[in-house]
């Protein structure tokens, strides 16, 4: 639940008039419902604006800016397609094709929920400079480095999605003309220095739970070395991360013990979270709770009641399959007609129908809903009827970050349109990350066997799952087990970590920012293309990678409003 409240309101002025109150005293009062400068630069008034940049890392109302990614990370990325119909919001139908243009409204939408956010990070920096006498040299560097810190995050999303886009800093006067938005800049530096700076100033704690601290911004400062190959410069930060690093609220930074409470609301801001946005539902006001998944639940049924968005793909699940002795198939075979794992594609749910009962890595079933196998603890998957159009979708739904029946009193807001909007917080930065992260690097440097102790790490908690432990016995079609023998080829060991990634961080929004860094994004897309065109021609027969989808286009509104050559397009669109 929420720890930094974030309340929209007016501030109303009562005017209280005396008998000797002049008419021109009488006519000098602030507009109702507006702040003036006066009460921003106060200690509370900054304090206020820090939590509105807070408030727009969930994109607020821009759902195409939210930090899930599911669309630009995990549809472009082949965890899942749009599902649902051909119709609503049909304007992802050409992103998941790699079709999309210049026009479409998703980048646009995307590009201004971030643009949004990095105002409202300098707007804090600016009101900083003229900082009423109540405001501290602490304060202010307090609050610089959160504010630096959230700058840092928006940038770092526009760098994947666009590469250079303008740099804007709290410095930008407008008045000096257009020149200050081109974007001929390479953005990597700014982003780091803002997450170094954020590292250098931020407590190891902080008292709300919700605020940014030191082990934050170090581990996204590590991320954007890894993004740029700087290796050594990352296992630096990832050494320290995993070795001394603590959750806002004072935790040791660990792996939560069980998979299947890693995304329940009621275990959020755990050992795992290192950074998260936090939601709260039934506040009276629905822009408090999330709205990322509003549309993500399996249609026709609760939990959510709407609208069948973001299936599972058939590759994504298939490779969960595991061989005889519990380890993935490295080797792509999980798409062989031996190897697919058994669905009800074509089937009513009205029709018999039994689970796959070859091996499966249990992280399958936490992060996949599947017919006939517990969707949490509501009831079995019902199949078909709880998919909008099955021959548009698929027959999967997804599972991370919906709420339990069991939580649906907390965890629940039901202030909106739909029932999909929880208080469950959507974890940006996970412990799980880090350490596939830092085998990553570790593998870049030589240090194979410390890159397999972390993927094994991950691994073993894997091995944990509730579906597996069950008074001990083991369920006959889950299997998953260590890299026990050593690692001496590094071209193995980064199969291992990066398949590893996938289950691990499948549906959070990863996949497709990690094939365009890896630059494997085309044989991977190719090898999608190539079953989910048979399995959904509806939908995806004909759709293919091309080079140029690795970025988004520059949204050709900004570019008309500045002219093309201020803002250049990307090559290709």
């Amino acid at each position: 639940m929420k720890s930094i409240k974030i309340k929209v309101g007016v501030i109303a002025a009562s005017c209280i008039m005396m008998f000797a109150v002049s008419c021109d005293d009488y006519l000098e009062v602030l507009p109702t419902g507006q702040l003036g400068q006066a009460q921003l630069v106060t200690l509370a008034g900054i304090d206020q604006s820090l939590i509105a940049v807070y408030s727009q890392v969930n994109g607020r109302n821009l759902r195409m800016a939210s930090p899930s990614n599911w669309v630009w990370g995990s549809i472009r990325g082949g965890d899942a397609n749009k599902g649902t119909d051909p119709g609503d919001f049909n304007t992802i139908n050409p992103i998941e094709r790699f079709e999309t243009d210049a026009v479409n409204v998703n980048p646009a939408e995307n590009w201004r929920g971030l643009y949004e956010g990095i105002a409202r990070a300098n707007n804090v920096l600016r009101l900083l400079i003229d900082k009423g006498p109540d405001v501290t040299d602490a304060d202010v560097v307090r609050i610089t480095a959160q504010a630096r810190f959230l700058r840092g995050h928006f940038y770092f999303q526009l760098k994947r999605n666009f590469n250079n886009t303008p740099y804007v800093d709290e410095t930008v006067d407008y008045k000096n003309g257009i020149e200050d938005v081109v974007n001929n800049q390479d953005l990597w530096p700014f982003i780091e220095a803002d997450f170094m700076y954020a590292a250098e100033n931020l407590p190891s704690t902080q008292s709300q739970v919700g605020r940014v601290n030191e082990w934050a911004a170090k581990t996204y400062l590590a991320k954007t070395y890894l993004y740029q190959d700087k290796f050594s410069e990352a296992k630096t930060l990832f050494d320290a991360i995993i070795a001394d690093g603590m959750t806002s609220n004072g935790k040791k930074y660990g792996l939560v013990p069980y998979y299947d409470d890693v995304f329940r609301g009621g275990n959020e801001n755990h050992e795992e979270s290192i950074w998260a946005y936090q939601s709260a539902a039934g506040t009276g006001s629905v822009n408090n709770a999330n709205p990322e998944f509003d549309l993500n639940f399996p249609y026709n049924t609760l939990p959510g009641n709407c609208c069948g968005f973001f299936a599972p793909s058939f590759t994504f699940v298939n490779s969960f399959r595991t061989d005889a002795s519990g380890l993935p198939l490295l080797d792509n075979s999980y798409n062989d007609p031996g190897n697919r794992v058994k669905n009800d594609m074509n089937i009513t749910s009205a029709d018999p129908f039994t689970p796959d009962t070859g091996n499966l890595d249990p992280r399958v079933d936490h992060t996949v809903g599947r017919r006939g196998l517990p969707y949490l603890d509501w009831e079995d998957h019902k199949g078909s009827v709880w998919i909008r159009k099955q021959d548009w979708a698929g027959p999967y739904s997804p599972k991370k970050y919906v709420y339990e029946k069991s939580e649906e009193a907390g965890f629940l807001d039901t202030s909106s349109w739909t029932p999909g909007y929880t208080g469950i917080n959507i974890m940006i930065l996970r412990f799980a990350d880090v350490l596939l992260m830092a085998a990553e690097a570790e593998i870049e440097l030589g240090n194979l066997e410390a890159a397999r102790g972390y993927v094994n790490r991950v691994r073993e908690r894997a091995m944990n799952s509730a579906l597996m432990r069950d008074n001990g016995n083991m369920a006959a079609n889950y299997k998953v087990s260590l890299y026990n023998s050593a690692w001496s080829d590094s071209d193995m060991a980064r199969k291992a970590v990066r398949f590893e990634r996938k289950l691990e961080l499948g549906m959070e929004g990863h996949r497709f920012y990690d094939l365009v860094r890896w630059d494997t994004v085309q044989e991977e897309m190719d090898r999608y293309f190539a079953l989910e065109g048979v399995m959904l021609p509806a939908q995806m027969a004909g759709a293919k990678f091309t080079d140029k989808h690795k970025l988004l286009p520059i949204p050709q509104g900004q570019i008309d409003l500045l002219g093309p050559d201020v803002l250049i397009q990307n090559p290709g669109f």
